[in-house]
């Protein structure tokens, strides 16, 4: 009796003690190989996908969104919206039940509501208020598309409705509303912030109502978040731990992947991706890339002020075998200032020919003396438009030698180098471009447009004929009458040669077998929401 009494005991014991574990699922992290540091974590303050990803697509919302995968606009934080018949009036319904995060340097007391969407708003459209004068910065992709201007009056109807008037029609606003400049701030703790005298620390020390919860950040080596348990949806947080491992080296980033160190990695180079493709514990999703490489122009710098020195220089750039070189078969050779899939593209654009010999008559035209040096700045980090932007800075040199230009590869650390672009202080630099949101003016006016001079347009290019041009496509609803304003954008700017397009990349994003549910981004953007990892 005694056996039959304590061994059912002992078994129940240890049914007891064993259960909870068990049934307990082992949290799910995943390792991102990242490129690059981002330069903060405030959304509404960059342009780059390297910020991007590590604060919009993780930590924040918006009041649209895009579909996983595409550039489809799905609601938000807002659960629909009303259009005026005239356009100009957007009336926002928001969502009930979200929760801002709780971390160790913030606890909300209240969910998401209008006095949010107003904040977030008016900081980037007044300079007079507190937080803006406290934390003076600026907004270069809200400014860039010219919404500090168009957007006149932004009310809050009640506690879950806001409502906002512009000056005249955007077509694209409901896409633009979607981009990660427009990412929701909580003002509840934006106020905490400008009580405790350190308004800084919303750019560094995160609070959204994303998928993730930032947890630490380590220069140049990891930041680290959490999954957000409260989500508002949950089926969108299969991840209990991201972590972005800093890796600028692409070959270090190889050994990572295959090594099991990292399960989803950025932007392979082109000599890799065979190998890559190869190796059986691995993946390699690929599409072609909605994204443009190209050489800009600085036109306030001498002698790149003479259209026809930047058309020497743009013919005197052997395309095709930077192609061959840079890309390795992965590039696609570009013609225009924007990718040959999206609407309104002209195809009756055709580059100038390869002619050094042609590109020499023009600098003696233009009294360019042979010898002159010129700077070329090189990026430090590989982007989806530029797998090697080094080597590329190298070709570059040696075509523009051969018609007596010296150019002189200069590089900066990818914040600092974004920044001394902003500031005006290159001569010819190269850079890229990743779509944002589906539509013709997020190139010809977020890179080229008057008003994106201290943004994104690095060439400081403002052409009156253009800039009209633009805007009236964008104030245009009709979408084949915009398209003929676009093509004729177009023409201005390939006769004026603020940049010369080099290529149109394959993007290729390498993981792990087991990584479930990525989906490229055609806008660039690397998103681990929806992204799990099978056992």
């Amino acid at each position: 009796m005694l056996k039959t009494a304590v061994i059912p005991f002992l078994v129940s014991a240890g049914l007891l003690a064993v259960t909870p574990f068990a049934q307990a699922a082992a949290p799910v992290s995943l390792v991102f190989c990242s490129e690059g540091s981002p330069a903060g974590f405030d959304p509404g303050q960059y342009t780059t996908g390297t910020d991007f990803d590590a604060s919009a697509e993780t930590v924040f919302n918006r009041l649209s969104q895009f579909a996983r995968g595409g550039s489809t606009v799905t609601p938000g934080l807002a659960t629909s919206w009303d259009v005026s018949p005239d356009g100009l009036t957007y009336t926002f319904h928001l969502r009930e039940g979200v929760k801002f995060h709780t971390t160790d340097y913030f606890k909300p007391t209240r969910e998401f509501n209008a006095d949010d969407v107003l904040f977030t708003f008016n900081r980037m459209l007044d300079k007079d208020m507190p937080f803006r004068k406290a934390y003076p910065t600026e907004f270069p992709y809200f400014t860039d598309m010219g919404m500090n201007e168009n957007i006149t009056k932004l009310e809050k109807i009640d506690d879950h409705t806001v409502k906002f008037t512009l000056k005249t029609v955007d077509a694209a606003f409901i896409q633009n509303m979607a981009m990660p400049f427009a990412s929701i701030q909580s003002a509840e703790y934006a106020d905490k912030l400008l009580k405790a005298g350190t308004p800084q620390d919303i750019n560094q020390k995160p609070i959204g109502t994303g998928p993730f919860v930032f947890s630490k950040y380590q220069k140049d080596a990891q930041i680290r978040y959490k999954g957000n348990k409260d989500y508002w949806k949950p089926e969108d947080v299969k991840i209990d731990n991201l972590i972005f491992a800093i890796t600028t080296d692409a070959s270090v980033r190889m050994q990572k992947l295959k090594k099991n160190e990292c399960q989803v990695t950025a932007y392979p180079r082109p000599a890799d991706i065979k190998p890559l493709e190869e190796d059986k514990a691995l993946k390699m999703p690929n599409q072609p890339g909605f994204n443009l490489g190209y050489i800009s122009y600085n036109v306030t710098h001498k002698p790149l002020d003479n259209v026809k020195v930047r058309q020497a220089l743009d013919m005197a750039v052997d395309k095709q075998q930077i192609i061959n070189a840079v890309y390795q078969g992965a590039g696609q050779l570009a013609v225009n200032a924007m990718p040959p899939t999206q609407w309104s593209y002209d195809t009756t654009i055709k580059d100038a020919a390869y002619n050094p010999e042609k590109a020499k008559e023009l600098l003696k035209e233009a009294g360019v003396k042979e010898g002159t040096e010129i700077q070329l700045w090189a990026m430090p980090v590989q982007r989806p438009y530029n797998p090697n932007a080094k080597l590329m800075a190298e070709m570059l040199q040696s075509d523009w030698a051969k018609i007596g230009i010296k150019a002189k590869i200069v590089s900066y650390e990818w914040g600092e180098y974004i920044k001394r672009a902003h500031n005006g202080e290159t001569d010819a630099m190269l850079i890229g471009w990743s779509g944002d949101n589906g539509d013709p003016d997020n190139w010809l006016g977020t890179l080229f447009g008057c008003d994106a001079v201290n943004g994104n347009n690095f060439g400081k290019w403002c052409d009156a004929d253009f800039d009209k041009l633009i805007k009236a496509a964008k104030a245009t609803p009709d979408q084949a009458k915009r398209t003929e304003l676009y093509k004729q954008a177009q023409h201005r700017l390939k006769d004026q040669v603020p940049m010369t397009p080099i290529a149109h990349s394959t993007v290729y994003q390498p993981m792990r077998a087991n990584v479930t549910d990525f989906k490229i981004s055609p806008l660039g953007l690397n998103s681990f929401y929806g992204v799990g990892i099978s056992n």
